[in-house]
């Protein structure tokens, strides 16, 4: 069973109890914070609750929720323009750049390095977090944020479809040429069912695209020309193994929400997703087969990875009382008590390496082996990629159009690589 509110809270409150209460501020401090995704209110509240009253100097203030990272980078952009920023943010991995680039020269946004150095440096990033997640918040080599939720691409497996077709769940296939091929069989053997899913056709940003990109080991943007980086084998690939998908594997070209509901009702093989909607996917399956999880394949087992959606922290105030302020939340919420709670909420990774450990989710993990699958591929985690020039919404949203006539069968790969590139490229001069 999945904690409540209630177990949350009370397990919170426990844990609370190793945190060592930070100093008293010497004035009241209330920090505006601004977070994307109203779901993420059933762990910011607790924790900033948590946070108060360990701090009692300290006031936390949310501001309504922005929809989304896109919509939340809009919204923090004009506020740079009014003056009227909020003291933190929760920054979406893949527009962190642009945020650092657009606000940096202004003087509205904070460098972490002080705060880290008098925290011990280069240790205090050691300890707590993997050199690929300390990176998520990294920016021209800079620390701006710190990582707070993190996901990459897992799969999700009707065991009883894959069996099916002669394969072991337990143990799926490790590239995506082997995966899409049973893909394939199982839709030959249901014709009326989707022997796997990938909804890149109707998924809101780029994050499944780059992972067909990132897992061949190749990347979005070269930095010695600034032009698109898979204008060779790597793009075209990635473009025929999304049309055979669904030429050969009957991948639907729907959205992705009903492609989940398609496959809580046992009529997709395999699908991938966010291991946020595990407990979701688990709600929809109930009974009606065994439900499985895996890491996502990768072709390039050297340099290949997976790009990690999520959002980092980051400090925008520049007055010095709420700067320390912050910093301590900062702390708090990417430290592994928290953690501990974000995850058991959420599905994600956890940021923190020492939330794994025997006090936090080891426990847990074992209890809920889908959740613990996308922790099993975080040293392959790479930073969600923007692009150059502030203009990654509008790029992903170009490209997707493209990636559906591909995906359809009505733009050949190499023809839809053509206009991706010279699309990509226009928009990012």
């Amino acid at each position: 069973m999945y904690p409540t509110r209630r177990t949350v809270l009370t397990g919170l409150t426990t844990s609370a109890a190793l945190l060592m209460a930070l100093p008293a501020m010497a004035q009241e401090v209330t920090l505006n914070v601004l977070y994307n995704m109203p779901g993420f209110t059933k762990f910011h509240q607790p924790l900033a609750e948590e946070f108060e009253k360990n701090n009692p100097g300290v006031k936390i203030n949310f501001l309504a929720p922005a929809a989304n990272y896109t919509d939340g980078q809009a919204q923090v952009l004009r506020a740079a323009v009014t003056g009227d920023l909020p003291d933190v943010y929760f920054s979406g991995y893949n527009l962190t750049a642009e945020l650092v680039h657009t606000l940096e020269p202004r003087g509205q946004i904070t460098d972490l390095g002080p705060f880290i150095e008098a925290e011990g440096g280069q240790s205090f990033l050691d300890k707590n977090y993997s050199p690929n997640m300390a990176a998520l918040g990294q920016i021209d080599g800079k620390q701006y944020g710190l990582p707070v939720n993190a996901s990459s691409p897992i799969l999700y497996i009707n065991s009883e479809l894959v069996k099916e077709a002669g394969a072991d769940p337990a143990h799926m296939p490790d590239t995506m040429p082997e995966l899409i091929a049973l893909g394939a069989k199982i839709h030959q053997m249901h014709p009326d069912m989707a022997g796997m899913a990938y909804d890149i056709a109707g998924w809101p940003d780029d994050w499944l695209w780059q992972a067909l990109i990132f897992e061949q080991g190749g990347k979005l943007v070269d930095e010695t020309t600034g032009k698109v980086a898979f204008d060779n084998e790597i793009g075209l690939n990635a473009l025929k193994m999304i049309r055979q998908m669904a030429a050969e594997a009957g991948a639907p070209t729907f959205d992705w929400d009903q492609a989940r509901q398609q496959f809580g009702a046992g009529k997709t093989g395999f699908m991938v997703s966010t291991p946020a909607h595990v407990q979701t996917i688990e709600g929809l399956v109930g009974d009606r087969f065994a439900l499985t999880t895996a890491t996502f394949p990768l072709d390039d087992k050297t340099n290949g990875g997976v790009p990690t959606g999520g959002n980092s922290a980051v400090i925008l105030t520049q007055d010095k009382a709420k700067q320390q302020a912050a910093w301590n939340y900062l702390k708090w919420i990417t430290g592994p008590e928290a953690q501990n709670v974000i995850v058991r909420i959420t599905g994600y990774l956890p940021t923190n390496k020492n939330a794994t450990g025997e006090a936090y989710l080891a426990p847990y993990y074992a209890e809920h082996p889908n959740v613990k699958t996308a922790s099993l591929q975080a040293d392959k985690s790479l930073p969600w990629a923007g692009y150059p020039g502030g203009d990654s919404v509008r790029i992903w949203r170009t490209q997707r159009d493209i990636i559906g006539t591909v995906m359809r069968g009505e733009v050949s790969p190499e023809d839809g690589l053509k206009q991706i590139v010279e699309q990509t490229n226009a928009l990012m001069e």
